[in-house]
């Protein structure tokens, strides 16, 4: 399914060195700049986030990582335009998200996002909750349906767009959320441990075809995962933030050439950077 992949040269970025990875080209998919987050209750005031800097590249894939309660999906939450930066601005093209705590409708409607549940319609077929957000959006039904048609096969459920949620495996339903956020042809894909509830060899080929499906369809990602291994295979680089106040601890550029198959992680090189990544979450525990 996929080439081996070539030889890979490992690159560490400071936490103050956010940016993309030498050599990348194209606009600013995604700018942060100064984002922090606080939650205040009446017994407790909690910084979540502070000081993150990230510039992400058009058709970048971005994995990041941190242990739990590190803030990554407070962080998804906000680029997805479900939770208001406390500080910062966040830029998607140029245009800004968040003005205050008013989220711009036009941007984030032009956002994909999937989490780790598919929450699917179960009375809708596979066409038609891939193309519920055309639906919203008020196309028209045929438009719509060939859009969910043309998806349906991308992601290899090609036969199955008549078919219901019941009938299918956790896999194939992650696959159908995957298509509905894709159905937009979002500027963004946002994605918040979409396999974590898969079994390992699920999640081994759903890792196999979400990187083809990035390929083929030159999608900017933000992937958020507890899985070193799986943020390594995926990313062109991973982000690694500290415990609660989350902060950037390093940025490593992943540069294996694509597509990669799953023997990529048996090389040598591809062993040493999850073992620096893991080393350096294993002393985040001890902070």
């Amino acid at each position: 399914m996929a080439a081996d992949s070539a030889e890979m040269v490992e690159r560490t970025a400071g936490a103050r060195q956010a940016g993309p990875p030498e050599g990348a080209s194209g606009p600013a998919k995604l700018e942060l700049i100064g984002i922090g987050k606080e939650f205040h209750t009446k017994r407790a005031h909690t910084q979540a986030l502070s000081g993150i800097d990230l510039t992400i590249r058009d058709g970048e894939f971005v994995s990041v990582i941190g242990r739990s309660g590190c803030g990554k999906t407070t962080l998804l939450r906000m680029l997805a335009g479900l939770l208001s930066p406390s500080t910062g601005q966040i830029l998607i093209e140029g245009r800004s998200l968040w003005n205050g705590a008013r989220v711009d409708t036009s941007v984030v409607s032009q956002l994909g996002v999937v989490f780790q549940e598919a929450n699917l319609f179960p009375w809708y077929s596979v066409a038609e909750n891939i193309a519920l957000p055309l639906r919203l959006r008020g196309d028209g039904k045929a438009e719509r349906l060939a859009r969910a048609y043309e998806l349906a096969e991308l992601v290899g459920l090609g036969g199955f767009e008549r078919s219901y949620p019941r009938e299918l495996s956790g896999g194939m339903r992650q696959r159908v959320a995957i298509a509905r956020a894709l159905s937009i042809r979002p500027k963004l894909l946002l994605m918040d441990e979409p396999f974590g509830a898969l079994d390992a060899l699920t999640r081994e080929r759903m890792n196999l075809e979400l990187q083809r499906i990035a390929l083929a369809t030159a999608a900017t990602v933000v992937f958020i995962t507890h899985d070193i291994t799986e943020a390594v295979f995926l990313g062109d680089r991973v982000v690694h933030l500290t415990p609660r106040p989350g902060r950037i601890r390093q940025v490593k550029a992943i540069e294996f050439d694509r597509p990669r198959g799953i023997d990529v992680q048996t090389e040598p090189g591809f062993g040493a950077i999850v073992r620096d990544l893991r080393h350096a979450l294993d002393e985040d525990e001890g902070r």
